[in-house]
């Protein structure tokens, strides 16, 4: 294939021109001498780009936004949030850029957006940079994501800058190229509200229901059936974190998406031993934001769309409290429902399978789980096994194989379908000691691990010989996991 010019790759600047006042117009900081450590070619080609030109010089200059394609409006968007529960009213890309959206293959208009590009004027004393690890932990962790069927923004490459960033110590600088369907944030409508101008929160809105909920445009009410949507996607979503241990680590209003796409993969890990209250953030000093916390988070921070949407719902607030308050309501009944149903399916139960019967087994298992400190992702896996008649690889995993004997035998009388099982439980994750082994090697300029991490991860159901490593728990030294958020 020859190589696309310049020119041919279109981005446009749909949101730099529907929302002037929440775009600044900016430019990435020039990078002395970019080098393309990862480039994710499947992504490349969903989005009708030639990997073979990202992969030339002037492709990566594009990919660290030092080259713009003509019509393109590269801008730091303008956000609000509730950090840790405490507002920062004017947030925004501090180290980021969109650099417009792209028209996929499907048709399907997604972002193109950059991470560690520089300072913008939303830096707020910050450098704007990133290092290598940081953005290949997002470039890891959100194509697992991805793989393992949960909504994400997606990672098209990362590319080492050259620049050296101080954190606690000297790191290579590095810029992701990050791919979303939007954006837009909770923090969006925040600041859209705060602003006092309402044209601004309903254009906003419209953005919204355009980008994601078309058939919200028909509905008697469109912008409380676009909060509706956005309920039922974030409650869909953290049920499918999880199910599989997700642990996001910083749940801010700035860091969930009106898309339901998952955002922002920073001090983010997945659970070794099951425990509910596990905080892996290093600054998540309350437990805010642990594995047990995250729907009620989710729903905490819904509650802030809601307010932000209020003088769209009705023009008499009582009444718009209401309906808010009713269409925030379904938030708990649609997380328990697909929560559920993903259990059930853990065990290899049918859906609708009577919830009499599911519910205390996966409660009873769980408290197993938490009780023998088993590896959370390796007991799910072994279970169909054990639902093929081979219960010593799910036994093994407790200290009390008697209490998982009993329970093993009121679970197996219902038949599950081991087949099932294997298709929704993952034998490999981005395990966190695989996740630090891979990034410090690439950090010191090996990628070997890193890519063999990938090629794991990628395709999370399919048992491969050789990467026993990639299926199990972590050594016994491993000892307590802090994550970083990277700034």
């Amino acid at each position: 294939m020859t190589a696309a010019a310049p020119s041919t790759v279109a981005l446009d600047g749909r949101f730099a021109r529907e929302l002037a006042e929440m775009a600044i117009p900016w430019r990435a900081e020039e990078a002395p001498d970019p080098r393309l450590l990862v480039l994710n070619e499947p992504l490349a080609a969903e989005l009708g780009l030639d990997p073979g030109y990202l992969r030339d010089a002037d492709g990566v200059r594009l990919l660290v936004g030092n080259l713009v394609p003509s019509g393109a409006t590269p801008v730091a968007q303008a956000y609000t949030g509730h950090q840790f529960g405490w507002l920062a009213p004017r947030l925004g890309d501090g180290r980021a850029l969109l650099l417009g959206e792209i028209t996929d293959t499907d048709g399907q208009l997604r972002d193109f957006h950059l991470k560690g590009s520089g300072r913008t004027p939303f830096a707020r004393g910050g450098d704007g940079f990133a290092a290598v690890g940081p953005m290949l932990r997002e470039y890891v962790v959100s194509e697992a994501m991805h793989a393992l069927g949960i909504p994400t923004t997606r990672s098209l490459a990362v590319v080492a800058t050259g620049r050296p960033v101080v954190r606690d110590t000297m790191l290579p600088g590095a810029v992701l190229t990050r791919v979303a369907s939007s954006h837009l944030r909770v923090g969006s409508f925040q600041y859209a509200r705060a602003t006092g101008d309402l044209n601004l929160l309903r254009r906003l809105a419209d953005h919204a229901i355009a980008r994601h909920y078309p058939g919200a445009a028909d509905a008697e009410q469109p912008y409380l059936a676009l909060f509706q949507a956005v309920v039922a996607a974030q409650a869909s979503l953290l049920a499918r974190w999880m199910l599989v241990g997700f642990v996001h680590g910083v749940m801010n209003t700035d860091n969930m998406t009106v898309s339901g796409e998952t955002i922002d993969y920073g001090p983010c890990a997945f659970l070794d031993a099951f425990d509910p209250a596990t905080v892996y953030s290093s600054i998540d000093e309350t437990g805010r934001y642990s594995y047990r916390n995250q729907p009620v988070m989710a729903e905490w921070n819904l509650t802030r769309l809601a307010e932000s949407l209020l003088p769209l719902l009705h023009e008499e607030q009582a009444q718009a409290v209401a309906q808010a308050q009713e269409s925030l309501g379904a938030f708990r009944r649609q997380y328990s429902s697909a929560w559920s149903a993903g259990m059930a399916a853990k065990l290899g139960l049918p859906a609708g399978f009577d919830d009499g019967v599911a519910s205390p087994l996966v409660d009873e298992v769980l408290t197993l789980l938490q009780a023998g400190g088993a590896d959370y992702t390796s007991f799910f896996r072994s279970l169909s096994a054990a639902a093929r008649g081979n219960t010593e690889p799910a036994r093994s995993l407790l200290p009390d194989p008697s209490a998982f004997d009993a329970w093993s035998a009121r679970w197996s009388a219902l038949g599950p379908d081991a087949d099932v099982m294997d298709r929704v439980n993952p034998a490999y994750i981005p395990r966190n000691h695989l996740v630090e082994e891979a990034l410090a090697a690439a950090t010191g300029g090996d990628l070997g691990p890193l890519e063999r991490l990938l090629d794991a991860v990628t395709r999370p159901f399919e048992l491969r010989p050789g990467l026993g490593r990639y299926a199990a728990a972590a050594p016994g030294d491993f000892g307590a996991y802090r994550t970083f958020c990277g700034t």
